[in-house]
């Protein structure tokens, strides 16, 4: 079984229908989704997700558990729908650390809402949403749109890549660079994971392909291209996220008080005299004071949007709450003896058992383990894992993990990964070409 059919399964929970309707009632600006834990949360809302065709933006606690939570959704979703938008700062923003691979993230998320993508499913974290975003109309402005067959000089967009920061290189490596070799010209535009390739003959653009930077070799070919420049040079114009989405998204948030309290705490940070501003070589002192929003602003902006909580208790009186029976898949420790007792017991109880895996072998370890130890346990293997198993005492199933069952770390991964292996890869050929002398 795959695990989009077992969510497919799960979408047919009694609180489905019942978020549903009142999703659809204006009268509901504030829902609340009690004992909705572990990979449950992530579950559920991927149901939702299917079913309305609005945008949604899902607010964890930090960056880990926006992680994961964006790997669960990912799983079920694919990685076309649901974005992850981080925070644009190495670690803790006020140290003034830019991360350009975060920074493709965020461009991406926001190229995405511009152009009124009703679909997107936006996950994210207090320290993301502190930052200050570009706006709308600065957006289309900084985008170089390109497609295949276009006639264009290339000294036109060099030009504009110039004045739009990007930087002259030989080889590009990380966003906001570009090269330019004979015919062709290498781009690295922050609204991309990898860089593009674009081809002339003459004045006209005959092919555009997106690239490896470690190899070099081809990945895929576009027909229409937008070059975004690093929107984190704003020129004082920047807003609040939440008045980039448009109105009709829905909030999915954790825990409001958290998010103010932190979001605040961000901001003391930044704005303090005492801020410990790293820089980086070569670049201009960083002001924090406008590119950061306070959490008690950013709060009192959410309330105009329609918040669905799923924490452990509601903030302030909601207008609507559903309670769910779900606990956390047990901690077994690799102890078979705890895990065969449990598996039965919940057979006894009439449950159906499902173990997710990456692995087809691992889950044919699992049933062999049970039938060498004499077990008559029986189990739906599902491709694909999720990253905290649970039990969903209403529909009567079990949705456990293998890398839980034997105790193994379960990481999540990001697009932003595979743009930072660019800066490492080159880094590496260079150190391997200095020569004793």
């Amino acid at each position: 079984m795959t695990i989009t059919e077992l969510q497919q399964q799960y979408a047919a929970h009694p609180h489905t229908d019942a978020v549903n309707k009142l999703l659809n009632d204006t009268s509901v600006k504030h829902l609340f989704c009690g004992g909705l834990c572990a990979s449950a949360a992530s579950f559920f809302s991927s149901s939702l997700i299917r079913k309305y065709d609005v945008p949604f933006v899902f607010i964890l606690g930090d960056l880990e558990e926006a992680g994961y939570f964006y790997h669960d959704l990912t799983q079920i979703l694919g990685t076309e729908r649901v974005l992850f938008f981080p925070s644009s700062f190495r670690r803790a923003i006020k140290y003034g650390q830019k991360d350009a691979a975060n920074e493709i993230l965020r461009t991406e998320a926001l190229s995405r809402l511009e152009k009124g993508d009703t679909s997107v499913c936006i996950v994210t974290y207090p320290d993301a949403l502190s930052e200050k975003v570009v706006s709308r109309n600065n957006l289309k402005e900084k985008s170089l749109k390109l497609h295949t067959g276009e006639r264009v000089d290339t000294s036109f967009i060099t030009d504009v890549l110039h004045s739009y920061g990007f930087e002259y290189v030989d080889y590009v490596y990380e966003p906001g660079q570009y090269a330019v070799r004979g015919s062709i010209i290498d781009v690295f535009s922050f609204s991309s994971e990898f860089p593009y390739r674009i081809d002339f003959f003459g004045d006209e653009v005959e092919s555009i392909r997106t690239f490896e930077v470690e190899s070099q070799l081809s990945i895929e070919k576009k027909k229409n291209i937008v070059i975004v420049p690093d929107l984190g040079l704003g020129d004082g114009s920047d807003t609040s996220f939440l008045d980039f989405i448009p109105q009709n998204t829905v909030l999915a948030v954790k825990d409001f008080l958290w998010l103010r309290e932190r979001m605040q705490v961000i901001y003391e940070e930044a704005v303090a005299p005492q801020a410990l501003i790293a820089q980086e070589e070569g670049s201009a002192p960083m002001r924090l004071e406008n590119k950061l929003i306070d959490g008690s602003e950013f709060v009192t902006r959410a309330l105009d949007f329609r918040r669905l909580e799923f924490g452990s208790k509601p903030t302030g009186t909601p207008d609507a709450s559903l309670q769910f029976a779900v606990t956390p898949q047990p901690v077994f420790h690799k102890n078979f003896d705890l895990v065969a007792a449990s598996f039965k017991e919940y057979q006894e109880k009439g449950y159906t058992l499902y173990i997710c895996s990456d692995s087809n072998k691992q889950t044919e370890r699992i049933r062999s383990i049970f039938e060498d130890r004499g077990d008559h346990i029986s189990f739906v293997p599902v491709e694909r894992t999720l990253h905290e198993g649970f039990a969903d005492n209403q529909l009567r199933i079990c949705v456990f993990t293998d890398h839980q069952l034997f105790d193994r770390y379960h990481k999540y991964n990001l697009k932003s990964d595979k743009a930072r292996s660019g800066k490492v890869a080159l880094s590496l050929k260079e150190l391997n070409q200095f020569t004793p002398g």
